[in-house]
């Protein structure tokens, strides 16, 4: 049996990693490489292996860095079965005909093929099988697979895959303990080799004040008058920061003022949430019985036209935006950063992960300018971040996920992480558990 590691090794985004055993070639996830244009270049390349020899894909959940080149694989050959859970089928879905839509218009405009098309997003679904958790899948005879409860967004999941006397793990990417709608991550046991995401192998944060520090902000520059600007990822972040308004909202812990969705994407997000209630925690699920709507709450505007989201800047402040996208590469996010960012009463909250060399991650660094549209912006807003929010495990999280996992665990592999935060929790899984841990490099192959 040989692992291939062909993306998400000692990079964040970009997921895939190909499975052989004898005849049988499974990928797991097959997702966009994200972050910066150079970056992104990188999704034009041939796979490098032929896509018409894959029996199966398994994705461990909706976000396009783990299923945004699944439509190039089928327009490259791929004939074969998709499974993740319905959730997740459902987020691919709308992600894939949004992402299609918007790759398409970018190689117009610089002269350059297309990825896929929208033909090639129908071939996928249709391929596409959606399955619950903890349903045993038996393929083609000595192949078991199954999905546990990541608590990473709604319907990720924890790839178990046994073939013959072996059990492979692959983690997808890890929830955050602290969420407000979500159940925790579940535990694996008697797994021979653990593929595990490592976003933030170096870093720790305190989720319990999470809601507190949301607060502070607001309050904050609602008596400045300003504006809070939230730049959120359409799936889970957008989500929860929509529950935690209401909450604060519908206590009357900050005034009423005009709060703002202002991304399609995000609203027909929401609406996939709105028909899994079984998957959210107990918490979420006992608030919906009470009559509670979770993700709506009087002052929330949705804006799905662009008539709609220019008629945001006639709303005055203090008001709350949140659009997109979540690392502030494109969308609706931009016009308000360039309104916006100027103006030393309002405020830039960041809730997302950022990724190197793009504009949310320069801001974070502290850019006092930034281009827009092609204009030089000056950054006079403030810029704070709240990493309670985030969708992944820290540092602690992640190691107490591989300790619950550690008996009889031949290996680890570390991905989905930048090189040093990959490199730190290695050291420290070995040092604390005794397990032999791998960066891999992408293209390493190894036989398990």
């Amino acid at each position: 049996m040989k692992l291939t590691f062909y993306g998400g090794a000692k990079s964040v985004t970009g997921a895939c990693y190909l499975l052989e055993d004898g005849h049988i070639k499974i990928l797991i996830d097959c997702g966009l490489v994200q972050g910066n244009r150079v970056a992104e270049k990188e999704n034009y390349k041939p796979f490098p292996f032929n896509p018409k020899e894959i029996n199966y894909v398994f994705i461990t959940h909706g976000h396009l860095d783990h299923v945004g080149r699944l439509p190039k694989l089928y327009r490259d050959g791929f004939r074969g079965l998709i499974f993740g859970t319905h959730p997740t089928r459902d987020f691919s879905e709308l992600i894939l005909y949004d992402s299609q839509s918007i790759l398409g218009r970018e190689a117009k405009s610089m002269r350059a093929k297309v990825i896929y098309k929208e033909s090639d997003v129908r071939g996928v679904m249709e391929l596409f099988h959606g399955c619950d958790y903890g349903e045993k899948i038996k393929l083609n005879g000595n192949i078991v697979l199954n999905f546990k409860d990541a608590g990473h967004i709604l319907g990720s999941a924890i790839i178990e895959l046994s073939l013959g006397n072996k059990k492979i793990v692959f983690s997808g990417d890890l929830g955050n303990p602290f969420s407000s709608i979500l159940k925790p991550t579940e535990w694996v046991k008697g797994a021979d080799y653990l593929i595990m995401e490592s976003l933030y192998g170096d870093r720790l944060y305190n989720g319990n004040n999470k809601k507190m520090a949301l607060e502070r902000i607001l309050e904050d520059t609602i008596n400045k008058g300003g504006v809070v600007m939230i730049p959120a990822f359409a799936i889970e972040r957008t989500q929860e920061i929509l529950y935690e308004l209401n909450e604060l909202a519908e206590n009357r812990r900050i005034p009423r003022i005009p709060m703002f969705l202002d991304s399609p994407l995000s609203i027909e997000a929401t609406a996939i949430y709105k028909r899994y209630p079984h998957y959210y925690n107990e918490s979420a699920r006992d608030l919906i019985k009470s009559g509670d709507a979770l993700f709506n709450f009087p002052g929330l505007k949705l804006t799905r036209t662009k008539q709609e989201s220019m008629s945001i800047n006639d709303a005055p402040a203090p008001k709350v935006i949140i659009a997109g996208s979540g690392m502030m590469e494109g969308g609706r996010i931009w016009h308000h950063l360039r309104r916006y960012l100027p103006d030393n009463k309002s405020v830039l909250l960041v809730v997302s992960y950022q990724a190197p060399g793009s504009l949310g991650r320069r801001l974070l660094d502290g850019a006092r300018e930034v281009e827009i549209f092609n204009e030089k912006i000056p950054v006079r807003a403030g810029v704070q971040r709240i990493d309670g929010y985030s969708a992944h495990a820290d540092q602690q999280q992640l190691l107490s996920f591989a300790r619950k996992a550690k008996k009889g665990l031949k290996k680890i592999f570390l991905t989905q992480g930048e090189e040093s935060a990959s490199h730190a929790l290695a050291s420290l899984i070995q040092d604390n558990l005794g397990v032999a841990t791998i960066v891999p490099n992408v293209g390493d192959s190894f036989n398990l």
